[in-house]
């Protein structure tokens, strides 16, 4: 059955959106001309970010209620912060064909407050490794559902052929707290790592986060690509669909796109894994949601929440489908996608995807008691600038302009200070 978008008396109305550069949103804005031939009263106008920039973009805007936009696409960590702030429109009135109860809990409740649904999310995902399975062959290796950082570790040594420009493994290192500290605080995690004891006092020069980032850093100079500090999603998602990488542990929802025989050179040769852990109960997996949400500031508020019904909904699934096939929808949200046989048997990733979302618990992120929820950020307001700063330091030590010691010092000291200037 169709779903019936809701009309009102619009007016050629404008809905301006916001989104990030990557792979789904950009199918999103291609398939955009259909909401607009059901809806001739509204017109789409979009700002297209790479991610650090969004970000910026939108906290600038929506903190002055500036209303430059009317859709924005923001994540699990803005989502409970803006919403308790007032900064969104709530979403509790979206209509029944659209079916809340179908969204996967673990993803609704990071877009939840007080009962109350702030953003609809576009797609979620947690990380794994994705892999070569040729290469993996011919390193007589043999990668298990659920790796050590020791075997990603050996597994990088073995498949790096700098000869030929392959490099044993790809992950990021441009500074942002969503794009390197989102990893690297996944991994901490798995090394028994966390930002702040339960008094609140950080720990970002402590022994855990000593031994992740130096783990880390020997990964990146000994078996990973040049220039790698400047390398996050979109860049090693682009070396990896040219052959570049052994390995890249990343979001899940990046399967689709290596797999894709269209913009793959190694599509047919992709296995997957679980994230690495360290033997501590815990794996370097995340859990998050690019959603879309509406900004208080909008003065098209209802013909925003059209448009963002029409994009999160199952029949928008099912245009990508028809589209463009079952492997490249949005992944990660509604529990109907992943009983769908159509989509299992296009998506060999679907379980471990599921898996990972499900396992990444936000209310125990680390091995030791922490006093904040989130997995690979803080859900305190102050983390995206301090996460970013902290992201600059071990960036500039990927790059060889400090060592690991000297950039996890100057971290511990600026968080301290911005925590102390924030009350903690």
């Amino acid at each position: 059955m169709a779903l019936v978008v809701a009309s009102g008396a619009f007016a050629d109305t404008t809905v301006t959106i916001a989104t990030v550069n990557n792979g789904d949103m950009i199918r999103m804005q291609r398939l955009a001309p259909e909401f607009e031939a059901q809806n001739p009263d509204i017109r789409l106008e979009w700002v297209t970010l790479e991610e650090n920039v969004l970000r910026q973009r939108v906290t600038q805007d929506i903190a002055a209620n500036g209303g430059q936009f009317d859709v924005m696409t923001i994540g699990t960590y803005e989502v409970p912060i803006w919403g308790q702030q007032g900064w969104l429109v709530s979403l509790d009135d979206m209509p029944e064909v659209w079916d809340a109860d179908d969204l996967l809990p673990a993803i609704r409740d990071g877009l939840t407050i007080d009962g109350a649904l702030y953003a609809a999310p576009f797609y979620g995902e947690s990380s794994m490794v994705m892999y070569r399975t040729d290469l993996m062959e011919k390193a007589g290796l043999e990668i298990p559902d659920a790796p050590s950082w020791d075997f990603i570790k050996q597994a990088a040594a073995a498949m790096t052929d700098t000869d030929n420009g392959t490099y044993g493994i790809c992950l990021r290192g441009k500074a942002g707290w969503g794009e390197n500290m989102a990893f690297l605080t996944a991994m901490a995690n798995s090394f028994g790592a966390r930002w702040f004891d339960e008094d609140w006092q950080p720990e970002l020069n402590g022994p855990e986060w000593t031994a992740a980032v130096n783990f880390y850093m020997d990964l990146m100079t000994q078996h990973g690509p040049p220039g790698a500090s400047t390398n996050g999603f979109n860049e090693n998602l682009s070396l990896f669909q040219q052959g570049k990488c052994g390995m890249w542990i990343d979001a899940t929802v990046a399967a689709s796109f290596v797999t894709d025989p269209d913009d793959s050179t190694v599509a047919d040769t992709v296995g997957f894994a679980l994230a690495p852990d360290t033997g501590l109960g815990r794996r370097g997996n995340w859990l998050w949601a690019w959603s879309l949400a509406v900004p208080a500031g909008s003065d098209a508020t209802q013909e925003a929440k059209t448009f963002i019904q029409w994009a999160t909904s199952k029949d928008y699934t099912a245009l990508v489908a028809a589209k463009e096939g079952w492997a490249n929808v949005p992944p990660g949200t509604r529990s109907s996608l992943y009983e769908n046989p159509e989509y299992q048997a296009a998506a060999p990733w679907a379980d471990m995807t599921l898996n990972s979302i499900n396992a990444a618990d936000p209310t125990d992120p680390s091995v030791k008691p922490v006093p904040y929820t989130g997995v690979q950020f803080v859900a305190i307001p102050e983390f995206a600038g301090i996460a970013t700063q902290v992201g600059q330091e071990i960036s500039a030590a990927l790059a060889g302009q400090q060592s690991v010691k000297e950039a996890l010092d100057k971290a511990q000291a600026l968080t301290l200070d911005e925590m102390e200037a924030a009350g903690y």
